[in-house]
C-alpha cells in the first residue's frame, strides 16, 4: 500500500524576491576550499542550480545542493554496467560514460562565490513543502522537486556509492526544463534554442546522492526519457 511522501516542489520566483541560496544561476555557494567546477575540456562548468535542503528531508537535510555542467558538452549519462559504482565515480564516470562534463556537489557552509554564472539568466527559486501519493507502479509525481519518489519514465535504477552505500533519490528536474540564459549567449550543444540551455540534453534527470556522504560529489545523475 503506497504512503504519502513528503516533498517540496522547487519553483522559479518572483526576480524581486531576494535569495542568494535557492537559484537558478548566480553565485554558487561552494564548500570551502573547493574551486568553480572546471570541465575535462578545461572550461568552467555552466553553475544551473543550487538549493539549501529543509532539515526534514531524511538524509540530506542541512546539505547545499549545487548542480553544474560543461557549456560545450552536452549529453546523457547512460547507465553504468554494474549497480555499483566505480571509485571517484563523479572524476571517473563507469562506460559508457567517457569523462566528466558536470559536477554535482552537496556542501555545508561555505560562502558564496565573488563571480556570478556569465552563461544564466539568475532566478530565485522557492521552495513549496507538498506531498505525493505514488501510484500503483510506485512512481512519483512528475516535477521539479526535491525528495518524495522519482517518476521514472523507464524502469526504475538503483545504484551503490563506490563507499558501499546505496544511493538514495534526492532531486528530480523534469524533461525538457529550460534555463533562460543572459543575452548574447551561443546556442547549446545538443540543444534547439538559443534563448535557454537544458540539462543532459533534457532528459529527465533523477539525482541519487550518497546518504553517507562519503564526498562532496558523490551524487550520480541518472538520465531518462
Amino acid at each position: 500500500m503506497s504512503t504519502t511522501e513528503l516533498i517540496y516542489l522547487i519553483e522559479p520566483a518572483d526576480p524581486a524576491q531576494d535569495s542568494i541560496r535557492n537559484t537558478i544561476g548566480g553565485r554558487p555557494i561552494l564548500p570551502a576550499g573547493m574551486d568553480w567546477p572546471v570541465c575535462h575540456c578545461g572550461l568552467g562548468m555552466i553553475f544551473f542550480f543550487q538549493l539549501d535542503i529543509p532539515d526534514d528531508v531524511a538524509d540530506f537535510g542541512g546539505d547545499h545542493l549545487l548542480v553544474f555542467q560543461c557549456p560545450k558538452h552536452n549529453d546523457a549519462c547512460f547507465p553504468p554496467p554494474t549497480p555499483r559504482l566505480p571509485a571517484r565515480y563523479w572524476d571517473q564516470p563507469p562506460p559508457p560514460n567517457q569523462l566528466p562534463f558536470w559536477r554535482i556537489i552537496l556542501g555545508r557552509g561555505g560562502e558564496a562565490h565573488p563571480d556570478a554564472d556569465p552563461h544564466l539568466r539568475p532566478r530565485p527559486l522557492a521552495l513549496c513543502r507538498s506531498a505525493e501519493m505514488p501510484d500503483q507502479r510506485g512512481k512519483g509525481m512528475r516535477a521539479f522537486k526535491l525528495s518524495g519518489v522519482p517518476s521514472w519514465a523507464q524502469d526504475p535504477e538503483r545504484y551503490q556509492c563506490a563507499c558501499g552505500t546505496d544511493l538514495k533519490f534526492l532531486c528530480q528536474v523534469p524533461e525538457d526544463f529550460e534555463f533562460e540564459t543572459l543575452a548574447g549567449q551561443e546556442e547549446q550543444p545538443g540543444w534547439y534554442s538559443a534563448d535557454n540551455y537544458a540539462l543532459f540534453l533534457g532528459n529527465e534527470i533523477y539525482l541519487l546522492a550518497c546518504p553517507a556522504h562519503c564526498h562532496p560529489a558523490a551524487v550520480w545523475p541518472v538520465n531518462q526519457n
